[in-house]
């Protein structure tokens, strides 16, 4: 009788990059149940079942894409497939989604009693990786409900869209009540932004042992200097395309939210603030002024994988309309600047699948007010961040952390986000080596089209492992989805 397999797989001929090392480690991976067992040298391929040759690529831990919108442009058990084999196809093992009542996504409000449990079997057996919900309190009633939503299902990450004020997804909106599905004599305003505040620290208070993991995130505009400057921008009619959106939407506009949210997290004495995707020197800036003046409140800050590869001169144009806006090339600088500073702590996709038939107006496709805000890439995320970080001198080790364990810390999903003993055997392998160019007909996902259009890449993912299972190998998905939800601390 043959003697029993210490291990299911084991992966030679790999460098490991580890988010807090500082160097790549040429050691083997053995799995086991789905975590990883042993990391060492010289693991022999006979104690395993199954064996994976490496061939000299690097393992980075698996993904977690910590800003994702599932099911905003399409229904959510349809998008959740083909968006989660585009999360695999770019390394992604933890797909975290942003998701709220009203106008898109289901399309309804009321209670989150009635409307998660709804989200939640629309995702069943329909993910091809682990999946996580953000939720946003856009009632009184959610607000009461922020205790349960933490004890029962494990969300312990809510969001504030601090433009709803006066503005919906794509523009000036009248109708505050019609759009965001709440009663007439409820506002989404400051004063709603302050008692979600409460009502989050109230939850933080009755669970002491999740109190590190439970945040809010921040979408940071100022509905009311955008409605103006829209106003006036396209009133005067010089700037056209990205160009003109940026200028309707202005920095300023940012970095006043910045400081408005900051102010409130400290009057409601909220200790864990998230800023949501940068994209400017100002809004950096502001988010940088705001953790100096209240050095008792832990800060994180985003910038999306968009925001860093694309400029208001992007050929692709209307394509890459998303709020908050693309921003002039010196801005985009500013923001590597940063991220090569440690003054950025993850890098995001704000993957929201839009197909063209949707994104732009049938007649007028170049007319970028009548374009749907919002574009996919989590495809790409790995690959354009170690192509254009390569060059910046943004080390292996870095990028780890950018894009896995910074965030799975902060969201609590403890068994994610590093290549150690005991977590989840969740891998992104990347060929370091490998030049390609996007082409969006090769993509996973169902969007069709993408701003990243005919962008000269440097990397490539090319194989994917979910739970020391292969989800994605050399251009194709494999087998049915087997993603999880993960109900946190995870």
């Amino acid at each position: 009788m043959a003697a029993a397999k210490e291990y299911d797989l084991v992966i030679k001929n790999i460098g490991v990059v580890r988010p807090n090392a500082s160097i790549v480690d040429e050691v083997d991976i053995a799995i086991k149940n789905g975590k990883f067992a042993r990391i060492a040298p010289g693991i022999a391929k006979s104690k395993a079942k199954k064996s994976f040759d490496g061939r000299g690529r690097l393992a980075f831990p698996g993904l977690v894409d910590p800003h994702m919108h599932t099911g905003i442009y399409a229904p959510l058990d349809q998008d959740a497939v083909t968006e989660s084999r585009a999360a695999a196809q770019g390394g992604v093992t933890s797909s975290l989604n942003y998701i709220r009542t009203g106008g898109y996504y289901l399309n309804k409000g009321g209670p989150y009693k009635d409307f998660f449990p709804e989200v939640l079997k629309l995702s069943k057996n329909n993910f091809h990786v682990d999946y996580v919900y953000h939720l946003a309190p856009m009632s009184g009633q959610h607000i009461r409900e922020i205790p349960m939503l933490v004890e029962k299902h494990g969300v312990t990450s809510f969001k504030i869209f601090m433009f709803y004020g006066g503005h919906g997804l794509h523009g000036a909106s009248d109708n505050q009540s019609e759009f965001l599905m709440i009663g007439s004599d409820e506002k989404y305003d400051y004063a709603h932004f302050e008692f979600v505040m409460r009502g989050i620290k109230k939850a933080i208070e009755r669970n002491p042992d999740k109190a590190s993991e439970i945040s809010l995130s921040l979408h940071c505009e100022t509905a009311e200097i955008m409605a103006a400057y829209t106003k006036m921008v396209e009133k005067q009619g010089k700037l056209k395309g990205l160009h003109a959106y940026s200028a309707a939407r202005p920095p300023h506009s940012e970095g006043l939210a910045i400081f408005i949210a900051s102010y409130l997290a400290n009057e409601t004495d909220l200790p864990n603030i998230n800023l949501l995707h940068l994209t400017s020197r100002k809004a950096v800036v502001a988010a940088l002024q705001m953790a100096d003046v209240f050095p008792h409140i832990n800060f994180r800050r985003e910038v999306t994988i968009g925001h860093l590869m694309l400029d208001v001169d992007a050929k692709t144009r209307c394509l890459a309309k998303v709020n908050p806006p693309i921003r002039p090339r010196e801005d985009v600088e500013f923001l590597w600047e940063a991220l090569i500073a440690g003054e950025i702590d993850w890098v995001c996709s704000d993957h929201a699948c839009c197909k063209y038939e949707q994104k732009v107006d049938k007649r007028k496709p170049g007319d970028i007010w009548l374009a749907k805000s919002g574009f996919g890439g989590t495809e790409y995320m790995l690959a354009a961040l170690a192509t254009e970080g390569r060059k910046r001198g943004l080390s292996w080790n870095d990028m780890a952390r950018l894009t896995s364990y910074n965030a799975a810390e902060r969201f609590g999903l403890r068994s994610k986000g590093d290549i150690a003993e005991g977590l989840d055997a969740d891998l992104a392998i990347l060929d370091p080596n490998e030049t390609w160019t996007v082409d969006s007909g090769k993509s996973e996902s169902s969007q069709g089209h993408t701003p990243f259009e005919g962008m000269e890449l440097t990397a490539k993912v090319k194989t994917t492992f979910l739970r020391g299972e292969r989800v994605y190998d050399e251009g194709r998905i494999i087998g049915k989805p087997t993603g999880k939800y993960l109900k946190r601390p995870y």
